[in-house]
C-alpha cells in the first residue's frame, strides 16, 4: 500500500483499543497517535500542555452531547463560559494537526473524533472497538496504576464522557455501527486476533 491511508480507532474504555492500535502500528510499520498527540499539539500550537490534558476528549461543561444543547442555551441567552471556549479551541487546534499528519504520512489515530475530522479523506478506515464488561475490567486492572474503587462505574463514566464529546463535535452517535466502517468486539478474538482482523480488513480496503 503506497497511499497515505489512515485508520481511526474509537473505543470503549478498557476494550483494548489502544493496545490494538499499537499492534496495528507495528504490523503496518506506521505511527499511531493517542496521548502522544497532546505533546505534539502543545508544541505546534505553542500552548501549555496542561490545556490539552484538561480538555482531552471532554465535552464543554453543561453540553448535553449534541448541538441542540448549545442552541437551546444560546437562544435563552446562556453562556458556557471559558470551558466551552477552551474545549472548542483545543478541538480546532487538534483537528488541524490531525489533518496535517494525515497529509504527511500513513498513520493511526486513537479517539479525538479523528474519523469525523478526516471525513472527506478518501483513504480512511474508521474502526470502533468494544468488549464485554468482564474483559474490560480485567484490562483496566492490568493497565491502571492507581486503585479504582468501582471500576465498572468508572468505565461507564468515561464512556459517557467520550460519547458526549464525540456526539457533540461529530453530530453522529458514538459506538453506533452506522458511524464507522467496522465495529469489532475484542472479547471474541482477543487483542492479537482483533488486530489481525482489522489488519486484513484494512489491507483489502486500501488495496
Amino acid at each position: 500500500m503506497n497511499k497515505k491511508y489512515v485508520i481511526t480507532v474509537g473505543r470503549q474504555f478498557g476494550s483494548g483499543g489502544l493496545e490494538i492500535a499499537e499492534r496495528l502500528s507495528k504490523k503496518f510499520g506506521i505511527n499511531y497517535y493517542d496521548k502522544n498527540f497532546i505533546e505534539i499539539a502543545a508544541k505546534k500550537s505553542g500552548l501549555d500542555k496542561e490545556l490539552f490534558e484538561k480538555s482531552d476528549e471532554k465535552p464543554p461543561a453543561g453540553i448535553l452531547g449534541n448541538l441542540s444543547g448549545f442552541l437551546t442555551n444560546a437562544i435563552n441567552g446562556g453562556y458556557y463560559g471559558e470551558n466551552f471556549l477552551l474545549n472548542d479551541s483545543v478541538f480546532k487546534i487538534q483537528s488541524d494537526i490531525i489533518r496535517q499528519l494525515a497529509r504527511k504520512e500513513p498513520c493511526i489515530f486513537v479517539g479525538r473524533c479523528a474519523d469525523y475530522v478526516l471525513r472527506e479523506y478518501p483513504y480512511r478506515l474508521d474502526v470502533f472497538v468494544c468488549a464485554d464488561i468482564e474483559d474490560r475490567i480485567k484490562n483496566i486492572l492490568q493497565r491502571q496504576k492507581e486503585e479504582i474503587k468501582n471500576i465498572r462505574k468508572e468505565a461507564e463514566n468515561i464512556d459517557k464522557q467520550r460519547a458526549k464529546y464525540y456526539n457533540f463535535y461529530s453530530g453522529k452517535v458514538w459506538g453506533a455501527a452506522g458511524s464507522y466502517h467496522l465495529c469489532v468486539n475484542s472479547s471474541v478474538l482477543g487483542m492479537d486476533g482483533t488486530a489481525e482482523c482489522i489488519y486484513s480488513f484494512a489491507a483489502k480496503k486500501f488495496g
